[in-house]
């Protein structure tokens, strides 16, 4: 895990001196609970052209296999709050069409129709929709269901308008790989006035935490590989968000909100935003990284719920975003970092996300004022 907790002899006392904190352990990764945005495309994380290769090139490919929709089958989080928010909600389903945007095999289609739908066009443009079909054919639910291959921004549906949207567009940080695009590109062309998106809201945050255990293995552990010094990379390294599980234990500060998102009015402008944040030090330790997190809600129906993928919550694939600092910031309790976070589709792939971090602190026992580029791909 993320974050590894400093003991009462390893901490800052801001009464008086710095207690000496003895250098990070050098032990071996497991591998099981580190997942970096491209996990399921083994080439690009083992990749060193790191200008190059980009999400746009195997987007599509990577959500034609099998394991990456199990993954997200299997988080129950996710899928069974879609299934109580649309299977307790019949009478929003009952006798009404709806499109499924990017389906994959189908299951919110699937839960669609077991809420009373007439009928349901799910679209996805991977290859996983040809298993989606027999899946749905097994179902008996092969007359309810229609499934297109194509991207929802060239096809056309067989109706003039639907009555709902469900999606499960979400992605790392929120708005990575851009599918939220698509959903509001789906709205505007196909949802009858007066219509309902599944989900309909969403919130971002950020916060910092303690993780000099991590930050040394993956950051760190290029100025030593083995004898060599290869450096070179630690840079591009700290430029690339982690994706990973946060030890809630390792939060030293509050959170702050970056980004609401109301997807029956927001527009592919507010998806590229600028905000500003404010988190005050919840107790005297060291920061070496910020981590971002959201929640998203359905609200427009009889008893609104929805999840979220903070490291206080239950586990979901989402996990948690990590920006390292190249230098920890030393914090004692009831001070204040403020910055502004900044947020935009990459210009060579509109999938990746260009992400900008000013960080300024004013504090007893270091002084920060920072910006710092990341890119998630």
């Amino acid at each position: 895990m993320s974050g590894t907790k400093r003991t009462a002899d390893n901490t800052i006392d801001c009464n008086g001196t710095e207690k000496d904190a003895p250098p990070p352990t050098k032990k071996m990764s497991d591998g099981g609970n580190t997942t970096t945005p491209d996990a399921a495309t083994e080439e690009k994380s083992s990749s060193t052209n790191n200008d190059s290769l980009t999400s746009k090139d195997y987007y599509f490919d990577s959500y034609s296999h099998h394991g990456i929709h199990e993954e997200m089958l299997k988080d129950q989080v996710r899928t069974r709050t879609y299934q109580m928010a649309i299977l307790n909600n019949r009478h929003i389903f009952e006798g009404k069409i709806v499109l499924d945007v990017g389906c994959g095999t189908g299951i919110l289609s699937m839960f669609a129709v077991q809420a009373g739908a007439a009928h349901v066009y799910g679209v996805d443009c991977s290859g996983i929709i040809e298993s989606a079909k027999k899946i749905v054919k097994d179902n008996g639910m092969e007359d309810k269901i229609t499934l297109i291959k194509g991207k929802i921004e060239e096809i056309d549906l067989p109706v003039k308008e639907v009555d709902i949207i469900v999606s499960e567009w979400m992605g790392y940080f929120l708005l990575y790989e851009s599918m939220l695009n698509t959903v509001l590109h789906a709205r505007d062309k196909w949802l009858k006035p007066g219509g309902v998106i599944f989900p309909d809201k969403a919130v971002m945050y950020i916060s910092a935490l303690e993780d000099e255990q991590m930050k040394y293995e993956r950051i760190d552990f290029w100025e030593n590989v083995y004898g060599f010094n290869m450096s070179a990379l630690k840079e591009a390294a700290l430029k690339e968000p982690v994706v990973d599980i946060v030890d809630p234990k390792s939060i030293v500060t509050s959170a702050d909100h970056i980004l609401n998102i109301d997807l029956n009015t927001c527009t592919e402008k507010d998806l590229s935003f600028s905000s500003p944040f404010r988190i005050q030090a919840e107790r005297s330790d060291y920061v070496h990284a910020f981590v971002a997190y959201f929640e998203c809600a359905f609200t427009n129906i009889h008893k609104p719920l929805g999840f979220s993928t903070s490291p206080q919550s239950k586990y979901t694939h989402w996990k948690q975003t990590i920006f390292y600092l190249s230098e920890p910031i030393t914090v004692c309790e009831g001070e204040e970092i403020t910055g502004r976070i900044a947020c935009k589709p990459n210009v060579g792939n509109v999938r990746d996300l260009d992400i900008g971090l000013d960080v300024s602190f004013d504090g007893s026992r270091s002084k920060v004022d920072k910006h710092i580029e990341y890119r998630l791909r």
